[in-house]
């Protein structure tokens, strides 16, 4: 038994330097070493630039829809962005107590505007002229006073503007003239409270200006049953 077992331990040790040897033969030691090494420090190869296909270009007509493909192209127009005029802030004036507000019957309205008719024809003829009669959102909460549109148009600025009013004592009132709405904003409502303005007063502008009214106000309170009467027997 001794003898088999070394007998058999020397045939193993004569196959395994004959394995050695084929493998160093084939070199594979060394690969294997090769290929631990690359595990660990892996490098990365740089990646190729591709150049973009060039893809043919040429003009189609645009798409458009089956209702719209036989009509002419849309025609644009210019636009016109007023720069915003504004007033330096004065003082803040103490809100008017809206339960007093005064509502002008028809017949003192009626007069009013007569009375400022009547005025406006005795002033210059070579000073544009408009009756404006006051309502309760010229004179009460909104305070905006829109003017005609055609008297706006044809002698008022084409943008926004400040717009001097001028009373019968010759005091000025410095507003702003929205050219878009045709009407007078900021500056109107200071105007309305210091002169007291109520509904059915009748105002009558002169543009003395291009940017200057003078105004003059016919008041609704001068209406009496007698003024009534006057007018009855005139007409």
């Amino acid at each position: 038994m001794v003898v088999s077992k070394v007998k058999y331990e020397q045939l193993r040790q004569q196959r395994m330097e004959e394995n050695k040897k084929k493998l160093e033969q084939l070199h594979l030691p060394l690969l294997s070493q090769a290929l631990q090494k690359a595990a660990l420090s892996p490098k990365t190869s740089p990646m190729k630039k591709v150049k973009p296909r060039t893809i043919r270009t040429e003009l189609v007509p645009v798409r458009r829809s089956g209702r719209f493909t036989n009509k002419p192209a849309p025609q644009y127009k210019e636009v016109v962005f007023y720069e915003r005029v504004q007033l330096p802030r004065s003082t803040v004036h103490p809100k008017r107590d809206l339960s007093n507000r005064v509502y002008a019957s028809d017949e003192a309205r009626a007069w009013a505007i007569e009375k400022a008719e009547k005025l406006e024809s005795t002033l210059e003829s070579g000073y544009p002229t408009l009756v404006k009669p006051m309502l309760q959102s010229h004179v009460t909460g909104g305070f905006w006073l829109g003017l005609p549109s055609h008297f706006s148009k044809r002698h008022l600025p084409k943008r926004d503007d400040t717009v001097t009013l001028v009373d019968e004592q010759g005091d000025k009132w410095r507003t702003i003239y929205l050219a878009r709405k045709t009407g007078l904003s900021g500056g109107w409502k200071k105007f309305s409270v210091d002169h007291d303005l109520v509904d059915g007063d009748a105002l009558v502008f002169q543009l003395i200006q291009p940017t200057v009214f003078k105004v003059h106000i016919i008041r609704e309170n001068g209406f009496t049953e007698e003024n009534s009467h006057e007018a009855i027997c005139d007409s």
